[in-house]
């Protein structure tokens, strides 16, 4: 009676999940962890004997303590490591993408540094402080050189085909779309969209997107396994509640498939939203819109003092294109244009002319080669009206250097919304007219994610974004991208 009893308890409880084999996916990207480590090590032992041998070249301390440096160095490698290890510096989910695995790597050096200077207060040891300060000036600065090289040549490996990860979506057709465009424009990611569940899959062959449906959302477990997904999002309607996504999540365990949900929440910056449980219930706080911190005085200083430097160092190159220009076609060197500033006031924008004198009454002439015929933006990839000076000066976008002294004047910011047109403004919904609560920049977050490319939709989206979550550590990224853009000329006509 009693083994019928276990018997019977065995075939309820149903089969116990175990661990498949590795996907492709997880293989290459556990080969990248590795290879991260490696160099990371590699740098730590580096950066140890430097240090040792760097002490006595510099003369920090007398001879003799060098050796006490040396004879440590190997504890001080595993340690940095072990922590490095600790603090999450090579989980998968952060590799590659933002900046927290550049936080992790200083964060685990910092705890290291930490760890040896206590433990050698504490035991008296005769530590080098010449050793001490230069083995973590080396080191971290060479970590974190190391993670962007190393990054570059995974988003490198991305646009290739390379490395990418096998993404299933899962929601509603609509929600399913607007995730996909996303993803699809950010080729760097290495996200290839294999397939859709969406609740009226019978219906519904391919989203209005074009995403291929293969199947409902209550099948996602046979759709993983069918289509070798790595990565399922859910997006809104992928699950009536959540003990179903708790079920799905029991499906896939063991099938080394990463699960990700997006939230209703969008365009919103994480560092404007907490995670804080309240009885079991993740509530996600949101801090409210930054537009006003876009206006401080510490912005503007940032603008002063960025402008400033910019036409010092732009100088030369100023006086060359303005003398080409002019000796081009006798015409005026700089092109004036009305735009919209902060709060609705008009400014004159100034850039380096690069059409012909009289471009703006042939604009009727070329209105066919309009690109944005949905948008209030005009768009030709091919406009007859640019001169030979002009190709050159849109491709590096030399065209806008004269717009540091429209910073200089406070009319425009180094990185804000994109400087509007009046006749702009006048087609703007209530909505698009928020991004005129800021200066305009000179760059944005539409001249690094695709300038001329990018949808009028997806151009206002990015200067809501920008408006909406500022912050100073997103200008600087933003200066820092604009510069990649510029070289890469992705979007420059």
């Amino acid at each position: 009676m009693g083994q019928a009893m276990r018997e019977s308890v065995l075939l309820d409880i149903g089969a116990r999940p175990v661990n498949q084999p590795l996907t492709q996916r997880s293989r290459s990207l556990r080969a990248v962890q590795l290879g991260i480590a490696g160099g990371d090590l590699a740098i730590v032992i580096a950066a140890t004997v430097i240090a040792s041998f760097g002490r006595e070249q510099l003369a920090f301390e007398p001879s003799g303590i060098g050796d006490v440096a040396q004879s440590v160095g190997g504890y001080m490698v595993s340690l940095w490591m072990l922590v490095l290890v600790a603090s999450g510096a090579y989980a998968r989910t952060h590799l590659g993408v933002g900046t927290t695995e550049y936080t992790k790597v200083i964060f685990g050096s910092g705890v290291t540094a930490g760890i040896i200077g206590i433990s050698s207060y504490l035991t008296q040891f005769n530590l080098s402080r010449g050793f001490f300060v230069l083995l973590f000036a080396i080191g971290v600065p060479s970590l974190l050189l190391w993670r962007f090289a190393a990054r570059r040549l995974v988003h490198q490996a991305h646009r290739r085909g390379r490395l990418t990860t096998r993404v299933l979506l899962s929601g509603g057709a609509s929600h399913v779309d607007d995730v996909a465009t996303v993803l699809g424009r950010e080729a760097w990611l290495g996200y290839d969209i294999v397939g859709a569940l969406v609740p009226d899959h019978a219906h519904l062959p391919v989203t209005a997107g074009g995403v291929a449906v293969v199947g409902n959302t209550t099948a996602t477990s046979a759709a993983v396994l069918d289509l070798k997904a790595d990565l399922v999002v859910f997006t809104e309607g992928a699950f009536p509640s959540a003990t179903d996504f708790r079920r799905i999540a029991w499906d896939l365990e063991g099938r080394h498939v990463q699960m990700a949900v997006v939230p209703s929440l969008s365009d919103i910056s994480s560092g404007r939203m907490t995670m804080r449980p309240v009885g079991g219930l993740p509530l996600v706080h949101v801090e409210e819109p930054q537009s006003l911190g876009a206006s401080r005085t510490s912005k503007r200083l940032f603008d002063i003092v960025g402008a400033s430097v910019a036409l010092l160092l732009a100088s030369p190159v100023l006086l060359v294109f303005a003398l080409a220009i002019k000796f081009g076609d006798g015409g005026p060197v700089l092109f004036r244009q009305t735009r919209v500033g902060r709060d609705g006031q008009f400014f004159e924008c100034l850039k380096f002319r690069s059409m012909v004198v009289n471009a703006e009454s042939k604009l009727a002439s070329v209105s066919h080669l309009n690109a944005n015929a949905e948008g209030v933006l005009f768009k030709a990839q091919h406009d007859p009206r640019i001169t030979k000076v002009g190709h050159i000066i849109r491709r590096f976008s030399i065209d806008e250097i004269p717009q540091f002294i429209n910073v200089l004047r406070g009319d425009m910011s180094l990185v804000g919304p994109r400087p509007a047109l009046p006749a702009e403004v006048r087609r703007y919904n209530p909505d698009v007219q928020r991004r005129l609560h800021v200066r305009p920049g000179l760059t944005g977050l539409w001249q690094v994610s695709g300038r001329s490319d990018l949808s009028w939709d997806d151009t206002v989206r990015l200067d809501l974004y920008y408006v909406d979550n500022w912050s100073m550590m997103q200008d600087l990224s933003i200066m820092m991208r604009t510069a990649r853009a510029v070289v890469g000329s992705s979007g420059a006509y």
